[in-house]
């Protein structure tokens, strides 16, 4: 069947967008072709695909890669898209919401689940996968740390994001912030496109980005348990403006000296702010105040 495009989709099969669930579906194509692009796919890759929507992308996708599973919430959308890719049977479509599942799951049945079934799968290796996702705005932060914090990480992720997020993630020292960290800690973070507002139906209200995440082998900061290493992190950003002697004491619950002591002992002045740190320097605190 030729390929439709989204309007043409929208009308066949008599579907509205979704507010509720931030539904805007990319239609412009030389902006699809450059996602896949970004993703580097051979015929040897497995894709897990976050909300397919009417199927767009995952068309630019199954052109590239050995195998795309793809998890969609909108369970109208589910009998469209299996009807849209009926002929390619290395594509599959499970009904999910992609937070309440481990993503490696998805992909150790062999692309068989394709129902509401979302028990898990046990005693199965999973292959290893890359994401590509046009994620909702609201939900970014929760996917991307649910991704990068899962058992089995993607080892690649290329998603589309609002681009005020994007520059938030891929921040330097001096602009940091607690999203920008917490992806960092885990991934090489970059830009690889911005996508104007125009670029999709319905129109957002802010322009987007692509960002490519390349899942690091080890997190960035070795030798220190991460869930300390947030702990801390958390605390320096709980309360803004604030110098890091009075932020860190009050989110650790630690007095000022035993504070400064660990900042000077990881070699930190103590007026400094949270957002001015390196990755590298909220480990060597971490470590410092164990």
């Amino acid at each position: 069947m030729k390929a439709l495009s989204v309007f043409e989709l929208i009308c066949r099969f008599d579907l509205d967008p979704k507010k509720s669930l931030g539904q805007n579906f990319l239609v412009d194509e030389s902006h699809l072709a450059r996602i896949a692009a970004a993703a580097e796919l051979s015929p040897m890759d497995t894709v897990l695909e976050i909300g397919p929507g009417l199927g767009v992308l995952t068309r630019h996708l199954a052109a590239q890669a050995g195998r795309v599973v793809a998890v969609e919430l909108d369970d109208r959308l589910i009998p469209v898209l299996q009807e849209l890719f009926a002929d390619q049977p290395r594509v599959s479509f499970v009904h999910a919401d992609i937070l309440q599942v481990d993503p490696a799951t998805l992909l150790a049945d062999n692309g068989r689940q394709t129902t509401d079934d979302q028990s898990p799968v046990a005693n199965r290796q999973s292959p290893p996968y890359k994401v590509v996702a046009n994620l909702p705005y609201y939900i970014t932060s929760a996917v991307l740390r649910h991704l990068l914090e899962s058992p089995q990480p993607p080892t690649l992720a290329v998603v589309m994001v609002q681009r005020e997020v994007a520059q938030r993630i891929v921040a330097q020292p001096g602009e940091m912030s607690l999203l920008a960290i917490g992806v960092q800690f885990y991934a090489e973070a970059k830009i690889v496109q911005k996508v104007p507002a125009g670029a999709f139906h319905p129109r957002p209200k802010v322009d987007s980005a692509v960002l490519r995440l390349d899942v690091r082998p080890q997190s960035a900061v070795a030798g220190v348990d991460p869930a300390w290493y947030f702990a801390v992190v958390r605390a320096g950003f709980g309360q803004k403006r604030k110098q890091l002697r009075n932020s860190v004491a009050a989110g650790l619950g630690l007095s000022k000296e035993a504070t400064e002591a660990g900042l000077a002992a990881a070699g930190i002045d103590a007026s400094r702010r949270a957002e001015t740190l390196s990755l590298t320097e909220w480990g060597a605190l971490a470590k410092a105040l164990i």
